[in-house]
């Protein structure tokens, strides 16, 4: 995996320390939390040499800006740039569907996007942000969705783009079921950077094997 990929991984990882308030960063909390995706993001670049590979760029990058916004400028800013990373791996997916499903996988593929949207949005109505959380929940939903159906390894790829689902469920999850609980904060970081990290190594070691094949 190199040294670099390591290294976003130990930045990423040890952010937990600060998620679960054991370590106080003070005001350099936001670029501890920001380092692990963005080095993930550096790591896929040195690798690309494609288009798609690009792309897993472009999606850990603007991952990576969505963890600095969510803490200078808040839920909706984060999000959007979130929601953005989800468009750009919604096209890397896509241009690289399975061309052969099961029928459960199928099955399961189409039951995430709407699955997703419903929950958020159920988790979200009584702090009043249903619709707002349905509207990012669609992005999520559907790139998991082609994820999961994409010909990229489904227990790393798909695997990380459930958990990316699981983490952004426990956020809304402080606004209705869960709210006053400490569940969610001990399990939105490791589950968001595991996601992000699997979808990394996934997707990238994927479209190395392309490059090495005669």
């Amino acid at each position: 995996m190199g040294w670099l990929f390591g290294a976003a991984v130990v930045a990423g990882a040890s952010y937990c320390l600060e998620a679960w308030q054991i370590v106080d960063p003070g005001a350099w909390g936001a670029v501890w939390k920001t380092s692990g995706v963005a080095l993930l993001a550096v790591w896929a670049a040195t690798r690309s040499r494609s288009g798609d590979g690009w792309l897993l760029t472009g999606a850990l990058a603007l991952g990576a800006l969505g963890d600095l916004l969510l803490d200078t400028h808040g839920l909706v800013v984060g999000g959007a740039a979130f929601a953005a990373g989800h468009l750009v791996a919604c096209v890397l997916y896509w241009r690289n569907r399975r061309v052969a499903l099961s029928p459960s996988q199928r099955a399961f593929g189409w039951l995430l996007a709407p699955a997703t949207i419903g929950i958020a949005a159920l988790f979200a109505a009584p702090a009043g942000g249903a619709v707002q959380a349905g509207a990012y929940s669609a992005f999520l939903g559907v790139m998991a969705a082609l994820a999961w159906t994409s010909r990229f390894p489904r227990y790393r790829v798909g695997l990380g783009a459930v958990l990316f689902v699981a983490s952004d469920l426990l956020i809304f999850s402080r606004f209705g079921p869960l709210e006053g609980s400490m569940v969610p904060g001990l399990l939105i970081w490791p589950t968001y950077f595991a996601a992000q990290a699997l979808i990394a190594w996934g997707v990238s070691q994927a479209l190395s094997s392309d490059q090495r094949a005669p």
